[in-house]
């Protein structure tokens, strides 16, 4: 896969980061169990460790799995 399908935006200035998935919103995520929510509600595979694999997720602004305000 050329470009990983789910992305996590920066942290917000309130806190929580924006997911997106082939540029459709899913929600906003305040924990890592939220991200895994919003791809199950998307039909696609809920396992943590999808999480950490580049080729599905790219974590963008801030550190991955960090949801503290910016």
């Amino acid at each position: 896969m050329a470009t990983a399908r789910i992305i996590v935006h920066p942290p917000l200035g309130t806190g929580g980061r924006r997911v997106t998935v082939r540029g459709q919103i899913l929600g906003i995520a305040y924990t890592d169990g939220d991200v895994l929510e919003f791809l199950r509600r998307a039909g696609l595979p809920d396992t943590e460790e999808l999480l950490d694999n580049p080729s599905w997720v790219t974590w963008r602004g801030g550190r991955a799995h960090h949801y503290e305000a910016a």
